[in-house]
């Protein structure tokens, strides 16, 4: 395979993971959490810890088997390096029809909305579908040709988003009363199981993280930096969600969050700070969104290519793995990609206008299976560790259990959608037609 430069360094890794995560699902799934658990802040509290589980000890897993592999494809790579080809097809259809993209136009479409709150355009949602898919185009077009700006905004928009959410966060706790938000906790709460469903968008939240494999051959001394990427992120990133989350809600309180849903963060930073500042937070979180979006984005137009640069995974292969000489971006790839976007981004709009998930999205589901998919390679890190490979029972054991654990939560969770058998049925498919495609060409 072709090595290409190595341009990313700790910083950047980390930035990616946190710019991912942080700066969409926290803005605007608090009120679907709050939602689903009736209110009550601390068994939303309780849930981000859990859910936790899957992303801290799925990442120090997964980073067992970054540590062990350069080549370009992330999660592609390892299925190939460590169960097999065939396996490593379907993961890389998977997440090119169905888990990247469906977060992606999610997020995107999230620009739109917070654009129409920011000057109160009062406009209809496709005028905030429009807006969100104008960013989207923008975010494929500048990270094909001037990757040196998506690594710029991408570092820049991470120190910017943590500003609205430790301001909010902080202020909220010390002007509200997070006490009494924290201590009004009913047997009967937990007793309706309700709020099983709000793993849901937290696993949303939370999810992202593994983003960061997929550049993990331009990641310089990856083998270190990359696992060390993958322990500090998700550690900084519950911190700043509990903060945001009980600040949040104790101040302007879980019903007016639950009522004003994703103008919930303009309304707090208005009676905190006041209009103006309040305009300015908006801006802040304008600007977190994007960076999701771009650093999405950086992730997934590398994905066709790394299908294309191995035997038998995908059609067009001599097309999608055509790299840009000057920059080293598979142009063809990231044009394959942006398509598959717009698809998506036509389904995630039908879905809304016609509340076909309510208290959900097209990407949730499809989150919750790639969890799923996550327990056959922290296997595969209990394989290393039985065969002397790794020799820390707290990586090769306890991290790969914990990892399942968290995994089965969030699965948990997505069952309770209406809607979770059919994307199951869809997402198996994509499973299947990526392995078949190998098998039948490389025979």
């Amino acid at each position: 395979m072709k090595q290409t430069d190595k341009k990313y360094g700790l910083f950047t890794a980390v930035t990616m993971i946190i710019g991912v995560c942080i700066g969409s699902g926290i803005f605007f799934k608090s009120d679907n959490i709050l939602i689903a658990t009736n209110g009550n802040i601390l068994l939303g509290v309780f849930l981000f810890v859990l859910a936790a589980l899957a992303i801290i000890f799925g990442s120090l897993t997964i980073g067992q088997l970054a540590s062990r592999s350069e080549n370009p494809g992330g999660l592609i790579t390892y299925a190939e390096d460590f169960i097999g080809e065939k396996m490593a097809a379907r993961f890389g259809w998977f997440q090119l029809f169905m888990s990247y993209p469906a977060i992606i136009v999610v997020v995107a479409a999230v620009v739109g909305v917070y654009i129409n709150i920011l000057f109160h355009l009062e406009a209809s949602l496709e005028v905030e579908m429009l807006l969100g898919f104008g960013f989207l185009s923008l975010c494929f077009l500048y990270n094909t040709f001037s990757p040196w700006f998506g690594k710029f905004f991408q570092n820049s928009s991470t120190i910017v988003k943590i500003i609205p959410l430790a301001l909010l966060g902080l202020l909220g706790m010390i002007y509200g009363d997070p006490i009494a938000g924290l201590t009004s906790m009913s047997f009967q709460d937990i007793a309706t199981l309700s709020w099983i469903s709000a793993l849901g968008p937290i696993a949303y939240s939370y999810d992202g993280w593994i983003v960061s494999t997929s550049i993990a051959h331009e990641v310089k001394d990856s083998k270190k930096t990359l696992p060390r990427a993958l322990t500090i992120a998700p550690i900084l990133i519950l911190l700043i969600y509990v903060t945001y989350f009980v600040g949040i809600s104790s101040y302007i309180g879980p019903e007016t969050v639950m009522q004003l849903g994703d103008r919930h963060v303009s309304e707090a930073a208005r009676q905190l700070l006041g209009t103006p500042f309040s305009k300015a937070i908006t801006v802040f979180v304008i600007i977190s969104v994007m960076g999701t979006v771009n650093g999405l984005v950086t992730g997934y137009i590398r994905i066709p290519y790394s299908l294309a640069i191995r035997k038998n995974m995908i059609p067009f292969s001599s097309y999608l793995k055509k790299m840009n000489d000057r920059h080293q971006i598979p142009i063809h790839s990231s044009l394959c990609a942006y398509g598959i976007c717009t698809l998506w981004y036509v389904i995630h709009y039908f879905t809304s206008k016609f509340g076909l998930l309510p208290n959900s999205d097209v990407s949730e589901i499809s989150i919750a299976i790639s969890y799923l998919l996550y327990i056959i390679l922290y296997y595969k890190v209990y394989e290393l560790y039985r065969k002397k490979e790794i020799t820390s029972r707290f990586k090769g054991i306890i991290c790969p259990i914990l990892g399942t654990m968290g995994s089965l939560i969030i699965l948990s969770g997505a069952i309770q959608n209406p809607l979770f058998i059919f994307y199951f049925i869809l997402c198996a498919i994509i499973l299947y037609l990526g392995g078949n495609y190998y098998q039948r060409h490389a025979l």
